[in-house]
């Protein structure tokens, strides 16, 4: 099996360079992951509950949106009304020693990119870390 498709090991990667770090790099898509773009009624609760935990210790969090720049004004209203931490939108980490094409993240929470596996991966690594 590859490795990373065992959900231990990505736990444990998430563990082990959050210690090395002493943060992680998460970035967190808006629309349907924390907006409720067409209006459905979903909340997001946990979710967000999970970034706020993370925030407070010591995680990065980047909103990496396909929207177009002339509506992040509106994501980052949304996020302070809503109190959903986040550090940038769409740029990189300023501490990181290196520029891409690609935004550096640790994980990647995204309703189209596996969000449930994400978010229990970076459940796990959180309650790892808090009892370490």
């Amino acid at each position: 099996m590859d490795y990373f498709l065992n959900e231990e090991n990505v736990v444990k990667r998430l563990v082990y360079e959050w210690k090395k770090h002493g943060k992680l790099v998460i970035a967190y898509d808006f629309d349907n992951t924390v907006f409720d773009y067409h209006n459905e009624g979903h909340t997001y609760e946990m979710l967000i509950e999970l970034l706020r935990d993370c925030k407070e210790f010591g995680a990065h969090l980047i909103v990496y949106s396909a929207r177009e720049d002339e509506q992040l004004s509106f994501v980052k209203d949304y996020l302070t009304e809503q109190n959903i931490p986040y550090d940038s939108v769409n740029e990189a980490a300023e501490f990181l020693p290196f520029r891409g094409k690609k935004l550096y993240y640790n994980l990647l929470l995204d309703d189209r990119a596996g969000l449930a596996s994400a978010y229990h991966n970076l459940k796990e690594a959180l309650q790892r870390m808090k009892h370490s």
